[in-house]
């Protein structure tokens, strides 16, 4: 395997392509059963890359190469367009094995999302036939010092066949190893589009300075963008998915909660492996064996009730995406945000619950850094601090007491 290490501060160049193009899924069955044979091949390493931080270069080539990164993309133009339902499946299976890769799918099926709600036919044949080969997009969208989410000061400039990008973003998953990188950038109006250059762009700088615990191989590092060209046939209008009632926002939520389920899948299974394996039985329980536990017994059920119970939310929420995808109105679109909010607070509170009762549960020697199982306890720690659930509460709150429909922004 060749080891793509870390580095500090230094730019890093673009990754070259798979030489053939992307397999393109049939149906929802297929993608589910393909989602499962890369997971039992990514989470062999997964321990190592979090541990050594390696970057999952040959992993996201067989991810994108087997047809998942193009799963969404309408049959009209050749793809499968599976349900979200299957949608966040896949990213829940992919994120059991290694969250950090499960995470860097999001923006782009995101992206391919919006494209399908804002773009043209022109523009969705463009960029749909590159998708469906295996273009992988990153994602420079956030940026660091600016006062909330939605403030953005990267902005371009009309060149008539081109825009010109000037600014500088921060948690750019997925950029380092992307193919094309999404910016968001304002026009003079202060409209949000998507101008998706170039990985080896001239003047697209990507910096590999992601310093968190957590998802520590999303490489979710720096992008800096000094008169970057983009043409204009790659510039999507993303503004257009929230000046009305679209999807758009629910379908970038439900993937952050797949990831959620999936690294607290993972924590249970872990737990009950080592339970079962290693750990002790405590000396006052007259037990031979861990297992045989009754406080374990009983809080390994909850785990797993209250994982059933989020990952039935997300099934839910995945319908409602879809109905709001077919028929997207105020309020089939206000049901999705809703109860994709209701499975985002599941999600988070059961994924930060199993990977703290990995430790409870299975004991001291669970600490070991040979095991490396906090890397569970990170990766949900870190995750789930995107779109905080205090305003998820809120959001539910206002809509079963008052009649309020969410905001519509990509963070709800």
């Amino acid at each position: 395997m060749n080891v793509i290490a870390k580095t500090d501060r230094v730019a890093v160049p673009g990754v070259k392509r798979p030489e053939k193009p992307a397999h393109i899924i049939k149906d929802d069955a297929e993608a589910i059963a393909v989602a499962h044979r890369l997971a039992a091949e990514f989470v062999k390493g997964s321990a190592d890359r979090d541990r050594e931080r390696i970057w999952p270069a040959e992993e996201l080539d067989a991810f994108s190469q087997s047809g998942l990164w193009s799963i969404n993309v309408p049959k009209a133009f050749g793809g499968p367009e599976v349900s979200y339902v299957t949608l966040a499946k896949v990213v829940e299976i992919i994120s059991e094995a290694d969250s950090s890769i499960g995470q860097i799918s999001q923006n782009h099926l995101g992206v391919v999302a919006a494209i399908r709600t804002v773009s043209d036919k022109a523009q969705q044949e463009l960029l749909f036939g590159e998708i469906l080969k295996g273009t992988r997009f990153g994602n420079a969208f956030s940026e660091f010092g600016s006062k909330r989410a939605v403030d953005f000061e990267t902005r371009f400039v009309d060149h008539g066949d081109h825009v010109v990008v000037n600014g500088q973003k921060f948690y750019s998953s997925g950029a380092l190893l992307a193919h094309k990188v999404p910016i968001v950038a304002l026009d003079d109006d202060g409209r949000a589009w998507y101008a998706i250059a170039d990985r080896d762009a001239p003047g697209l700088t990507v910096i590999d300075d992601w310093s968190s615990f957590g998802q520590r191989t999303t490489l979710s590092g720096t992008v800096i963008l000094d008169n970057v060209k983009v043409d204009k046939a790659w510039l999507v209008p993303g503004y257009k998915g929230y000046d009305k009632p679209t999807a758009d926002g629910a379908i970038f939520q439900i993937i952050q909660v797949a990831v959620d389920t999936g690294i607290a899948s993972a924590a249970i299974k872990e737990t009950i492996d080592f339970v079962r394996t290693k750990s002790r039985a405590w000396v006052d329980s007259g037990l031979d064996h861990a297992w045989e536990d009754p406080y374990t017994i009983q809080a390994v059920g909850a785990l797993q009730l209250r994982l059933h119970a989020a990952q039935a939310l997300l099934e839910k929420a995945g319908h409602a995406i879809d109905r709001a995808v077919a028929d997207p109105n105020a309020d089939t679109v206000a049901e999705a945000q809703v109860f994709t909010a209701e499975a985002k607070i599941l999600s988070t509170e059961i994924a930060i619950e199993a990977t703290n009762k990995l430790f409870e549960l299975a004991g001291t020697r669970s600490t070991l850094a040979e095991h490396n199982l906090d890397r569970h306890w990170r990766n949900a720690r870190t995750h789930t601090l995107h779109d905080p659930v205090r305003w998820k509460y809120s959001i539910l709150g206002k809509y079963f007491l008052n009649g309020e429909k969410p905001p519509l922004h990509a963070w709800s």
